[in-house]
């Protein structure tokens, strides 16, 4: 089969080196416009136009997915199927070119969690699952027919990057093993069960990083994990945002204090009182210094 496969992030690139190192033919990667990167503002290619120079395959970088010219350079490479991982909402006029049609490889058992950041999602939400899916797009975003999908377990010591490497390697076989049975036409898709859908997992913006500190101790822990490395919860701290990277749960409940108020001795330890016990610091970062651990911030740093 003729394959067109579209990303961007680094969490599109296992897959798209696991199909060609399986023998599959991929013709043309589309990818996102490059963009000015760093300090420099040099223009710097997405993960995914990388490993396809690399492969040797030829990028498409369309700023306009209706537009004709792409439509046109798109149809010139007669594809069988389009396998689309981590890239943005395809037009139907996209979706329903090749006659194999194009499937997704989505972060977690769909329909729940359907959104841009299903696995910070789920981790904010306390799950102790998640999953990848392969789905056949359609114009809803992320409700087409299901054709594979396969569970993951969330310990409680994970973040969000360490749950991602995992999807994103996990993501890499099923996406070829998605492939070999639609070419074999070995696949039974289904349609997604509505009263699954129980959350939803939009985009991450500055302001749903913020912590509150009248949630449960075990609601800010688990918006921590949620969000570390990346983007990173805060809160402010000495007049300056404060990134919180690990947290623990702590029985004390700092019954002198606020939601938001804190206790340290200044040397080992950092305890928030929250809605409901209280949050130990294990590791931040203070705006305009490095990330720490918190006996190292507390020598270098008066509260």
């Amino acid at each position: 089969m003729r394959i067109v496969y579209m990303g961007t992030p680094d969490f599109a690139v296992p897959a798209l080196k696991a199909l060609c190192e399986d023998g599959w033919k991929v013709v043309a990667v589309v990818t996102a416009p490059d963009k000015p990167k760093g300090r420099g503002q040099q223009l710097g290619f997405s993960p995914v136009k990388e490993a396809a120079l690399e492969l040797g395959i030829p990028v498409l970088q369309p700023n306009n997915l209706k537009a004709q010219e792409f439509i046109d350079e798109l149809r010139s490479f007669k594809a069988d199927i389009q396998v689309v991982v981590a890239f943005r909402m395809l037009p139907e006029i996209v979706w329903n070119m090749p006659p194999k049609g194009t499937f997704n490889l989505h972060a977690s058992l769909l329909p729940n969690y359907r959104g841009a950041a299903p696995i910070n999602w789920a981790i904010i939400n306390g799950e102790k699952e998640t999953g990848i899916t392969t789905f056949f797009l359609k114009h809803e975003i992320d409700t087409g027919n299901l054709i594979f999908q396969e569970k993951e377990p969330i310990y409680p010591e994970d973040n969000v990057g360490s749950v991602y490497q995992r999807l994103m390697e996990k993501g890499a076989r099923l996406v070829v093993k998605t492939i070999e049975a639609i070419s074999e036409n070995k696949i039974t898709v289904r349609p997604q069960d509505e009263s699954l859908a129980v959350h939803h997992a939009p985009k991450i913006f500055k302001e749903t990083c913020k912590i509150d500190w009248s949630k449960s101790a075990e609601s800010i822990h688990n918006l921590v994990r949620g969000l570390s490395p990346y983007p990173t919860a805060w809160t402010i701290l000495n007049d300056k945002i404060c990134k919180i990277y690990l947290t623990k749960v702590n029985s004390n409940n700092l019954q002198t204090l606020s939601p938001g108020e804190y206790q340290t001795d200044g040397k080992s330890y950092l305890y928030f009182k929250t809605g409901e016990e209280s949050l130990e610091i294990l590791e931040l970062q203070l705006e305009g210094k490095k990330r720490m651990e918190i006996g190292e911030f507390l020598r270098g740093n008066k509260l």
